[in-house]
């Protein structure tokens, strides 16, 4: 199963599970994925931002992309690869793609300036992992500080044919799904899947610019995965109302700094993982945090009733 620019719908990323001493949980591996196929999710991204990656020492990123990959043989599976260097971008690509993923994730470093070096970057990136690999080019300037123009973006697709999906993470961020889909319409660039991150704080409007689904990392990824099918569906109030019930959860777990652990603690709290830890460095939800949480999971319960969840 290899990715390609029909990719659609739900793609969630998935946190990495840990014990509180550090240790990968792959029983958890196994239970969140199994969570998400029941949520609706067409595809699954792994080791990504979210995933605690740069935390992982290689053998562990292989094997924790092998146990999501084994769990979730029905549906396309992305790891992130991103890598200061090329090496060890290589390595984690070919271990994924012989594992059974059906593309890589690449996000430019921090250190990229102008728009040719950022052109040339991904174009020695493609070098370095081989042609043949289908892949997905992560544009997320507000954590990564590289900031890619529509016409940069169009530059990148055009040079290398195995990119085909952009992980849509600019904000503000609509007129560029807007100018790409553009180019497309005037046969300036080539179709390609336009999936959307930024925790899922924009897509009911992302939808109805032209992206194609989600791929962010929210505790509903059924919600989202129901905003993607009402808003394909012409239903657009529909979805809006849904969306907004949880758009005040969904600010609270953009904070930079505590996003993840809010993520984390309601995932715990829905069953979806067994417990919040983040490897170290992290640290998890104060008891004020928590309790803001669980009055916002209320509120959103009066709405949505898969937030009623029972006392922690």
């Amino acid at each position: 199963m290899r990715l390609d620019n029909t990719a659609r719908g739900l793609y969630p990323i998935a946190p990495t599970p840990f014990f509180t001493d550090g240790r990968i949980d792959y029983d958890s591996i196994d239970g969140l994925t199994d969570f998400y196929l029941r949520a609706g999710a067409t595809g699954l991204t792994v080791l990504g931002i979210m995933g605690e990656a740069p935390k992982l020492e290689q053998s562990e990123a292989i094997a924790v992309a092998t146990r999501f990959i084994q769990r979730a043989p029905g549906i396309p599976v992305v790891v992130g690869v991103s890598s200061p260097g090329f090496a060890a971008m290589t390595s984690l690509t070919r271990a994924a793609m012989d594992a059974g993923a059906a593309g890589v994730m690449i996000a430019p470093p921090p250190s990229l300036r102008t728009d040719d070096q950022i052109v040339t970057y991904f174009k020695q990136a493609v070098e370095a992992i081989g042609p043949e690999v289908p892949w997905v080019l992560q544009d997320y300037p507000l954590t990564l500080t590289v900031v890619m123009t529509p016409g940069v973006i169009r530059r990148i697709i055009s040079d290398n044919p195995s990119c085909v999906m952009l992980k849509h993470e600019d904000w503000p961020g609509l007129e560029k799904i807007s100018a790409l889909r553009g180019f497309t319409r005037e046969g300036l660039m080539r179709e390609i899947s336009i999936l959307c991150g930024n925790g899922g704080l924009f897509l009911d409007f992302e939808m109805e610019r032209g992206a194609d689904g989600a791929m962010t990392g929210y505790a509903f990824p059924d919600m989202l995965a129901d905003v993607v099918r009402l808003q394909k569906a012409g239903e657009r109030d529909a979805a809006h109302d849904l969306f907004d019930a949880h758009l005040p959860l969904l600010r609270y777990e953009q904070q930079q700094g505590v996003g993840l652990a809010v993520r984390k603690y309601v995932m715990m709290r829905r069953g979806m993982i067994a417990s919040d830890a983040q490897r170290k460095p992290g640290a998890g939800l104060t008891a004020n945090a928590k309790a803001e949480v669980e009055y916002l999971l209320t509120r959103v319960g009066r709405i949505d009733s898969r937030a009623v969840l029972g006392r922690e």
